[in-house]
């Protein structure tokens, strides 16, 4: 009977004990999702204060145009699948609207936040027949990176920005940020428009090869161009090539299921860092494999530096830094969260 007592007791003394763990690291990782669902509600409040306005040009010449729409950015998964080998096709089809987004990711150091914005297209394109695939490619990915500053503010001041125009990389700097030429020169100075009280830089992109720069550096050619707000929650299409006020929601590259997580997906991508394509000459690198062709091979210069190392590529870039960190506090590139 002691016996039976004794074994009995044993027992429950370790399931308490069992127990005491598994609640204690359920706490933990409850706790843990917490703080990320906080640093992520911050990180798309902070992307969407610094969020640019953006100009599209629109060309409706040629039939590969689609009278304008193949201008419009929208998402790679615009036609409800992850195949990206059909959506120069799908595109054309009139039901499909493709609302508006921007992918976003942030990385930061004790100084600084780096915030890439990409825009998608489903056709790099021309209107010159003869250069029908020669000259275009299915897919296309053109972006941005804003660095910003950390101050005494909640979400900092932004200095300046990098644009990606094909495989070259555009720097241009506030007015008021004292930035000067690095390793690369200037390329110009930024203007701003004000939205519901928030100055946004504003940046633009051609038509047909969606290439940006900043606003001051390369504006539409004419009447047909579509003007771009950022959202945190609304995705909106364009009414006409001439629509002025269309909303265009911000994605985080690092949602769940999202392009980071699709990017071994071999209908998506080809080597984990290129769309894949059915059509044309040339490709559309995802983030991590942009690449300006002519700017170096330290670390930050090399192909996808811009997302993996942007305060590397940004040090590089830009003088008048003030105090800078290059070591991450947060990269979900390399793993730092």
């Amino acid at each position: 009977m002691k016996k039976t007592q004794l074994l009995f007791a044993l027992s429950v003394l370790l399931y308490s004990c069992q127990t005491s763990d598994d609640l204690f690291l359920e706490k933990r990782v409850e706790e843990d999702l917490i703080t990320t669902n906080k640093n992520q509600n911050f990180y798309l409040d902070l992307a969407y204060r610094h969020a640019p306005i953006h100009y599209q040009d629109v060309d409706n010449t040629g039939s590969h145009g689609l009278s304008g729409k193949a201008d419009y950015i929208t998402r790679y998964d615009f036609d409800g699948d992850l195949n990206a080998r059909n959506n120069w096709n799908n595109i054309s089809n009139s039901s499909r609207k493709g609302k508006a987004v921007s992918y976003y990711s942030v990385v930061e150091t004790s100084t600084h936040y780096f915030i890439t914005y990409a825009f998608f297209h489903p056709r790099d394109w021309t209107d010159v027949w003869f250069l029908y695939r020669i000259d275009e490619h299915e897919n296309d990915l053109e972006g941005v990176l804003t660095v910003v500053k950390k101050d005494n503010s909640t979400y900092g001041k932004a200095l300046g920005i990098v644009t990606v125009f094909h495989s070259d990389f555009y720097s241009y700097k506030a007015s008021n940020s004292g930035l000067t030429n690095g390793n690369e020169n200037i390329d110009g100075t930024l203007t701003t428009k004000n939205d519901n009280g928030i100055n946004r830089f504003k940046t633009s992109a051609e038509a047909k090869g969606h290439g940006i720069k900043a606003h001051a550096k390369l504006q539409p050619g004419g009447n047909d161009y579509v003007v771009y707000y950022p959202s945190k929650t609304t995705s909106e299409h364009p009414s006409n090539i001439y629509d002025r006020n269309v909303k265009y929601k911000l994605v985080n590259i690092f949602d769940r299921g999202g392009m980071w997580d699709q990017r071994f997906n071999t209908n998506l991508f080809s080597n984990a860092k290129s769309f894949r394509k059915s059509y044309g000459n040339g490709t559309a690198n995802a983030p991590w494999n942009w690449d300006d062709k002519n700017d170096g091979g330290g670390q930050g210069l090399l192909a996808g530096g811009l997302a993996y190392y942007p305060a590397h590529l940004v040090d590089q870039y830009f003088d008048g830094l003030g105090r800078f960190s290059k070591t991450y506090s947060y990269n979900p590139y390399l793993g730092i969260q």
